[in-house]
């Protein structure tokens, strides 16, 4: 049986300048719109600050000092709480979009999953300000499941029922991304699969953690990164129902800039939390590339 060789394909150059131009104006755009701030933010970062005064000293030499001050105990209680946090709202956001989806694809009318993906999308657009105030009417010190949570011996002022309230009010934001993202992987599922299975005696729930979460875990895995992405660069929704006592890094960011004014110390947390955030990713995008290898 003979081979069947591929010749390489050469791209002609009217192919290179059409691509150049083509590429272009967006390279221009993710250069002077992303990639400036982070080389200014970078720069800041290695820059002097005197208390009293607003920003870095002028012609000062190049300090590592702001990144020393980083390693405390503080900053890292700031920085696990964060990540804890946000990774447990992610974790339940996800529980609660994988079966919604599921209902939304396969067991509602076309009309009403129109109007439920409708009720989604004005979720996602709705105030995050609003949202974050119905969730502490709702779970806050004088909301209507305040009496179901003193039952469960948490006090209001206790750091638990806190953390409680901001994990809801992450969640509740998270559930409709969550769901968006997975409609679109159930949607590619044959249900025919599932039939098959069950007619050969596979009990609906064995069929469904044997086909559907199988085929559907690549969008699984992208969704609880887009949550999670949210959960831990959330400002608004730590700054109200935290109270002071749950502090997410872009509320530590936001006072080192507005409050203080210490604009190197703020960059230098800026980019060790958008580090420890590629970290996060990269590690559960390697795990998936090689459970997928296997």
């Amino acid at each position: 049986m003979t081979k069947v060789r591929r010749q390489p394909v050469a791209i002609s150059i009217p192919d290179r300048r059409d691509a150049a131009l083509t590429l272009g104006p967006a390279l221009l755009v993710f250069a002077f719109g992303f990639l400036s701030p982070l080389i200014n933010l970078a720069i800041e970062s290695l820059k002097e600050f005197t208390p009293g005064r607003v920003g870095s000293v002028e012609n000062a030499a190049a300090t590592v000092q702001n990144y020393y001050e980083l390693a405390n105990q503080a900053f890292a209680s700031v920085l696990l709480t964060t990540f804890w946090i946000g990774g447990v709202a992610a974790i339940i956001g996800q529980l609660v979009a994988f079966p919604l989806a599921y209902f939304i694809v396969r067991r509602i009318s076309p009309r009403m999953r129109t109007l439920t993906l409708g009720f989604l999308i004005t979720l996602v657009l709705s105030s995050v300000l609003i949202k974050t105030y119905a969730i502490e009417l709702t779970f806050g010190s004088v909301g209507i499941f305040r009496p179901f949570l003193l039952t469960l011996g948490l006090s209001p002022n206790s750091r638990e029922y806190i953390n409680i309230v901001v994990v809801a009010g992450l969640v509740h934001s998270i559930i409709p991304v969550a769901t968006l993202t997975l409609i679109g992987a159930m949607q590619s599922i044959d249900p025919r699969l599932l039939d098959a299975a069950q007619s050969l005696g596979a009990p609906g729930w064995k069929a469904h953690l044997s086909i559907t979460l199988p085929l559907s875990f690549p969008a699984l895995i992208s969704s609880t990164l887009v949550s999670l992405t949210f959960a831990i660069s959330a400002f608004v929704i730590p700054m109200v129902l935290g109270r002071g006592r749950v502090l997410f890094m872009s509320n530590v960011i936001y006072t080192r800039f507005s409050d203080i004014a210490n604009y190197p110390s703020g960059a230098a947390i800026s980019l060790v939390m958008l580090a420890a955030a590629l970290a996060v990713v990269a590690v559960i995008t390697f795990a998936q590339a090689w459970k997928v290898s296997r």
